[in-house]
């Protein structure tokens, strides 16, 4: 996916600072690559030091990161106020970082259910909390990742599906809040994206990656991350209210309650009969793995 935009005609994105959680790696860290090419300042913030330094130093010197976790309410404060010392302002947050256990509710702990709503929702939450004061000031936007998940179901996915769905009601309700501020608010919707925590639960749960590969028409489709990246970009170009990643999930948002109703139910179920006991038995032989390899929650200590 190109952009549209001439080479000639600037960037609304151009001189404005934009702060992207998760920004380490995947989406986040090539969101930042894009909007820095557009002339933005940027604020990487996250959990992987090493990383962020390495994107914020393949930018330049004139961008920033900042270690934090979206759980954090206080280290999500500075982060902000970090960003609007150094640049003087905040035009656009991007609420990106995001994780996805490996398990289904019956072969879950108690922590991989709660913490994946706890940085997948709350941490969201969190993070557009954080900036609201500073965008009001700029009369900026939030750009909230969250899923095709928000609208779909599949077995292995329950805490993942609740987050996304709560994170897309959440901005709709947020938008409402902010309109007098001068604040919009968008939310982006990808199917799968190649990206690290996609390829650990492929490669973790053969199952899970049999299951996606029946999956139909969008539902099934795969984008890279640089064409993921583009089109959160010509969100936060245009600041519109939704985003499809591939656009042709839009389709399948609309029909939402086909595809999680009673027939788009009875359809997933003949397959799960047989799919989720083999599923199951994939993530005991993870011997208490409940995260992908790449994920900063597979090294937190239990």
């Amino acid at each position: 996916m190109r952009s549209r935009r001439s080479s000639t005609t600037p960037s609304p994105l151009a001189g404005s600072t934009v702060l992207i959680t998760g920004a380490a790696r995947g989406i986040g860290a090539e969101l930042a690559r894009r909007v820095a090419a557009r002339g933005a300042r940027v604020s990487l913030v996250g959990l992987e030091p090493e990383l962020l330094a390495s994107v914020a130093a393949e930018l330049g010197p004139e961008h920033l990161w900042v270690e934090a976790d979206v759980t954090d309410p206080a280290a999500l404060d500075v982060a902000v106020q970090r960003t609007v010392d150094t640049f003087g302002r905040l035009d656009a947050v991007v609420a990106n970082a995001g994780i996805a256990p490996l398990t289904t509710v019956a072969t879950s702990s108690a922590r991989s259910l709660s913490r994946t709503i706890e940085v997948n929702l709350t941490g969201a939450m969190l993070t557009a909390r954080a900036a609201l004061p500073a965008l009001t000031a700029s009369r900026g936007h939030v750009l909230l990742v969250s899923s095709a998940a928000a609208f779909t179901v599949l077995p292995g996915m329950s805490a993942y599906c609740a987050a996304k769905a709560g994170l897309e009601r959440f901005g709709d309700v947020l938008r409402l809040e902010v309109a007098h501020r001068g604040i919009t608010v968008g939310s982006a919707h990808p199917t799968w994206i190649d990206t690290d925590m996609v390829r650990d639960t492929k490669a973790a749960l053969p199952t899970f990656a049999e299951t996606l590969g029946r999956l139909p028409g969008p539902l099934g489709a795969y984008t890279s991350v640089g064409d993921c990246a583009e089109a959160l970009v010509g969100n936060l170009e245009r600041r519109g209210r939704r985003v499809f990643v591939p656009r042709s999930v839009g389709v399948v948002a609309a029909w939402r309650q086909l595809v999680t109703g009673v027939l788009g139910e009875k359809l997933v179920l003949a397959r799960s009969r047989t799919a989720v006991p083999r599923l199951e038995g994939e993530i005991a032989d993870l011997h208490g793995q409940e995260f992908g390899t790449h994920s900063v929650e597979a090294h937190r200590p239990a």
